[in-house]
């Protein structure tokens, strides 16, 4: 493994999300991926898990009815699902769903795409959870930096994060 572009386990990112994992009692294990890791198939393989028990931490913007819109919201999905944002705005009431931009994400969570951790955010971000990652004893979800996640439970990460459950498929 090339370890070359690898984060330092203090790297800041990592230590906010190490920080904020403890405060609320985590007790999981942070693991530092491969480069080149940079989806939930290729996670899995690297974790060697299924794909499902990939938690992936995605920032959509909502927008209201009168198309106001610049609020936060996380989804944390299964790996082996694409989040229906249509049927995912309506099931937590608001109008639409669309991708927050680089610039939304790093306002809002203080940390990079591709590296969003469910939880160590500047300020509460509202925060969904994809039921199918229950079916996984060991889930596995991002730690504040691409190349690393950290292990969790499906309560664990329900308890950590105050995540409410919802379908995020049609």
């Amino acid at each position: 493994m090339d370890t070359q572009n690898q984060p330092a386990p203090d790297h800041p990112g990592i230590a906010r999300f190490r920080a904020a994992h403890a405060e609320r009692g985590g007790t999981g294990e942070v693991v530092v991926l491969p480069d080149g890791v940079h989806t939930a198939a290729l996670a899995a393989q690297a974790l060697g898990c299924e794909v499902g028990a990939i938690a992936n931490s995605l920032l959509f913007e909502a927008v209201e009815q009168d198309g106001s819109g610049g609020r936060p919201v996380l989804v944390l999905t299964s790996g082996a699902h694409r989040v229906d944002t249509a049927a995912t705005a309506a099931r937590i009431g608001v109008a639409r769903l669309r991708r927050a931009s680089p610039d939304l994400v790093r306002e809002h969570t203080g940390q990079v795409i591709g590296g969003v951790s469910p939880l160590g955010h500047p300020a509460p971000v509202p925060t969904w959870i994809d039921p199918w990652l229950q079916q996984h004893p060991t889930v596995w979800a991002a730690a504040g930096h691409p190349a690393a996640v950290f292990s969790t439970t499906f309560e664990e990460l329900l308890a950590l994060t105050g995540a409410q459950v919802v379908d995020v498929e049609p």
